[in-house]
């Protein structure tokens, strides 16, 4: 009898064990190299259709709120800080954590509700808003966002987070209606700006090898790229020049180009060590039109274009502006032409047909290639005539 006693009582211990571990459900996400990992209440579990009205969106936001949502949020925001996430990147992980909470393929309405939720409850002014059967997912941004849909409120520019899941739809045809939301004291705009590269899981790194002929001599490299990396830009939008041109490179890729091309140009003058670069942007990779690749205009990351088969003009400007600036750290200009963007470069003393620009002289840095083997100085035939804008001017401090 007391045996049967013990263990009733043991019994009794672990279905109670069992029970407070179960209301939560812990979420793990290994996208970047440290995991994001975080017990999750399933009091903030809600219920939606695949095609809500705005009421259950509103009872679904009064059900999440009445949980124990803090925790959560708490996690993901001291996980951003510490590895100094980028709000484009943050978005990434709270994009893979709402997949793990309610998966996308599921219930797409729900997975978007949780990705509003927690962005903002992150701090950032973020709506929803709906088009037929359609939830849009908009943030509050002030910069020069382009190829995605946008509206505005008392003055703030609001941009869509997820028009790429709707096949880049019209949304003129069926003009979303904002959802009326209680929010939270979110204020912040949401920056596509990426300065600075997280480290990847080093387990989807890939070896990638490169070779171009500079001088009579065939260059090799084996660089390392990441595939994880590449999907954190896979729906990047179309940013200003300047946002563009300085995302930089991850530490892994850095160190398995960088380093080998100041190898190779040691012992060459400014001006040939330039003309270097300027060939292996242009001949280290295939060309082909973001149009033919893409089906639309898609600006390449300088890692992205390192990791790409094909690549275009606009990649391989970018791309040449990143090797410049970090070995040589020269001034710049890009010349944007009605279908073409090239590189200009200050250097001491200018080459070949001079660019003069706010007082100063650049020559022409042509990185992408052409009908003619272009040097330093030389500009495309067929640009000649052709007016060009000055879409981004770089200046070392």
């Amino acid at each position: 009898m007391r045996a049967f006693f013990c263990f009733f009582l043991i019994l009794s211990f672990v279905l109670s064990a069992t029970f407070v571990c179960g209301q939560e459900k812990q979420i793990r996400v290994d996208f970047y190299k440290d995991p994001f990992i975080v017990n999750s209440d399933r009091s903030i579990e809600i219920t939606l259709p695949q095609s809500p009205a705005a009421k259950e969106l509103q009872q679904a936001q009064q059900k999440i709120e009445a949980g124990n949502y803090q925790p959560l949020i708490d996690s993901l925001i001291a996980y951003k800080t510490e590895h100094h996430l980028n709000d484009w990147l943050y978005y990434q992980l709270i994009r893979r954590v709402a997949q793990e909470i309610s998966p996308k393929e599921d219930n797409y309405a729900r997975y978007t509700f949780y990705k509003w939720f927690i962005l903002n409850h992150s701090g950032y002014d973020a709506r929803l808003a709906l088009s037929q059967n359609r939830v849009i997912f908009y943030v509050y941004n002030n910069e020069d966002i382009k190829d995605i849909p946008y509206f505005m409120v008392d003055g703030k520019q609001f941009v869509c987070l997820n028009i790429h899941d709707y096949g880049n739809a019209n949304l003129n045809d069926d003009p979303p209606i904002p959802v009326a939301l209680s929010m939270s004291p979110a204020i912040k705009p949401f920056s596509y700006k990426v300065t600075m590269m997280p480290d990847f899981r080093p387990d989807r790194d890939v070896e990638k090898d490169l070779s171009f002929q500079y001088a009579h001599k065939t260059y090799h490299f084996k660089i390392k790229v990441n595939a994880d990396q590449q999907k954190a830009f896979i729906n990047y939008p179309g940013v200003d020049f300047g946002t563009y041109f300085n995302i930089p490179l991850s530490k892994e890729t850095y160190g398995s180009l960088i380093p080998i091309l100041k190898k190779n140009i040691k012992g060459m003058d400014e001006k040939k060590g330039v003309d270097y670069l300027m060939r292996f942007t242009r001949y280290a990779f295939l060309y082909e039109d973001d149009e033919q690749n893409y089906g639309k205009e898609k600006r390449l990351s300088p890692g992205e274009t390192l990791a790409s088969k094909y690549s275009d003009c606009d990649d391989r400007a970018a791309l040449f502006f990143y090797l410049v600036k970090e070995i040589y750290n020269l001034p710049m200009i890009a010349l944007l032409y009605p279908t073409h963007i090239t590189m200009a470069v200050g250097f001491d003393k200018p080459i070949g047909e001079p660019i003069v620009y706010n007082g100063k002289i650049y020559s022409v840095c042509e990185p992408t290639p052409q009908a003619e083997d272009l040097s330093i100085g030389q500009l495309a035939a067929k640009l000649k005539s052709v007016p060009f804008q000055v879409v981004y001017a770089y200046e070392p401090r």
